[in-house]
């Protein structure tokens, strides 16, 4: 299956997070997205593994996406080398998306930047024609490279180079934050408190949207940062 946009997370929940509403909103355009978490975010503090599957599951399908792969890279200790490139290669080959969308380059957990670099330096490394990988079949896949690498934005405030309007898509985007019950706030739960388990955290992913929104005119909105100059056709192209 060919995807328009692969989003990638260091964890279950980071691509929520960062662009869930961009997601929401590509697949309601029609684009086929697909969603990669690197880990099952094992070391969490809350929930299980078993509980991040069900909730990326349910996650997945308020988003609509096409496709959510788990690599099962170690929470925590996976690292920017050939074996872990070579994994996510194997992804970009399957799915041949024209854009990636991965985590902050820098962020307050340290598998977000090491994941931006991995994915980045993955993307790259996908284009070269003398890298070999195979399909679980045994079959050679055809070199890709994506046209855009993105980065979403975390928990620090970087500034943004473009955002995105999803003052329609705010809900659905909060929908599948969520759905990450054992991860955010819940009333009367049972679980340790943690720094994202709070309301004002949970209140926050709403209100930064909203500061972004405030910032462009709109009513919500996600910020995104580039490797490369974004190109337009015509000044009129931007809002």
């Amino acid at each position: 299956m060919k995807l328009d946009i692969l989003a990638f997370g260091a964890h279950p929940d980071d691509v929520e997070l960062g662009c869930g509403g961009t997601i929401a909103k590509e697949v309601a355009k029609g684009k086929k997205v697909g969603i990669i978490d690197l880990t099952q975010g094992e070391l969490g503090t809350r929930g299980t593994i078993e509980t991040r599957y069900i909730e990326a599951a349910e996650s997945a399908k308020i988003l609509g996406v096409s496709v959510r792969e788990n690599l099962k890279f170690a929470d925590g200790f996976f690292i920017n080398d050939k074996i872990h490139q070579l994994e996510i290669i194997k992804v970009i080959r399957k799915y041949q998306p024209e854009i990636i969308i991965c985590n902050a380059v820098e962020d307050r957990h340290i598998d977000h930047g090491k994941g931006s670099k991995l994915v980045s330096d993955a993307c790259f490394l996908s284009g070269l024609i003398k890298i070999d990988t195979k399909t679980n079949s045994g079959e050679s896949q055809k070199h890709w490279r994506p046209k855009q690498v993105y980065h979403y934005m975390q928990w620090k405030n970087l500034e943004p180079d473009f955002v995105v309007d999803i003052s329609e898509f705010i809900d659905e985007k909060m929908a599948s934050v969520l759905a990450y019950e054992t991860q955010f706030y819940k009333k009367n739960s049972n679980e340790p408190e943690t720094l994202i388990s709070t309301k004002n955290f949970t209140d926050s992913v709403k209100y930064r949207a909203r500061d972004l929104g405030r910032l462009v005119g709109v009513e919500y909105a996600e910020g995104f940062s580039v490797e490369r100059y974004v190109a337009v056709d015509s000044l009129f192209d931007l809002k």
